[in-house]
């Protein structure tokens, strides 16, 4: 885990990083043959961690976490003076490190979220990416790990050649799982999130003002009123106070030591 661009956000260690210096980490690990996690918060993803202390410390123990939000990204700057410009968008960033991936014939393994998703996202890649080496795909079970089960699932993304694994299981499965198989894989694993349904076709991104205005939100809480409502209707204004307590200093977000352990069962 590099330490040099993490700012304390919430207590949660967010990377001051960019699209180009993400991508190169991503390349640079899968060439080396080494273990890297790296996921993109917006603020459900932070407050998830917020909230719950465990999961605090297994994303402080991530190698990169980019600010995936504009409202993370205007926190790194409120608090810390970032100067970012940019946020560093989880489907955006897919999509750079695919192009890095096909150009310098690194193949990449497809871990999460449905068949019928797969089965369509697999085509629109490599219609977008025609050098693009799909290694393995594999859905998601939707059910916790059975024993041995994570060491036959590494077993098969080494043996099938794969150089990165984009995990699309959804927050905050999916950062349990990157950071849980870490340590059985010698290549990047990267949560994802909604990549596999925006690439996939499935859902629909904003327009860029409402993008660049940090309201991406709005758009996704019109798409899935039934499912995100609580997401964002509670979480929202939670982040935006304990944010304005920390940058008061009524708050300290003492940020919890990165976790060390792997946990004895997750989703897969």
């Amino acid at each position: 885990m590099t330490t040099d661009t993490k700012r304390n956000v919430l207590g949660v260690l967010v990377d001051a990083t960019d699209y180009a210096t993400a991508t190169d980490a991503v390349v640079a690990a899968a060439h080396e043959r080494r273990p890297l996690a790296l996921t993109a918060l917006a603020v459900h993803g932070v407050m998830t961690g917020v909230l719950d202390p465990a999961h605090n410390a297994r994303l402080n123990a991530f190698d990169l976490v980019t600010p995936d939000g504009q409202p993370v990204r205007w926190a790194l700057n409120l608090l810390h003076g970032a100067g970012l410009t940019d946020r560093v968008y989880g489907p955006e960033l897919t999509l750079r490190v695919l192009s890095r991936f096909a150009e310098e014939g690194l193949p990449v393994y497809l871990y999460g979220s449905t068949e019928e998703t797969l089965a369509r996202l697999v085509p629109a890649l490599e219609e977008k990416f025609p050098a693009l080496k799909i290694a393995g795909v594999e859905p998601s079970k939707f059910r916790g790990l059975q024993p041995g089960e994570d060491v036959e699932i590494a077993d098969r993304i080494r043996a099938s050649g794969a150089r990165l694994v984009l995990v699309g299981l959804g927050c905050p499965r999916q950062e349990v799982f990157a950071y849980a198989m870490r340590p059985l894989l010698d290549m990047p694993l990267m949560a994802v999130g909604a990549a596999f349904d925006y690439h996939a076709g499935l859902l629909r991104n904003p327009p860029g003002w409402m993008q660049r205005a940090g309201l991406e939100w709005f758009w996704r809480l019109g798409l899935e009123p039934k499912r995100l409502w609580r997401r964002y209707v509670i979480l929202n204004p939670a982040y935006l106070a304990r944010l304005a307590a920390q940058k008061t200093g009524l708050w300290k977000a003492t940020p919890p030591p990165p976790a060390t352990e792997r946990p004895a069962s997750f989703a897969v």
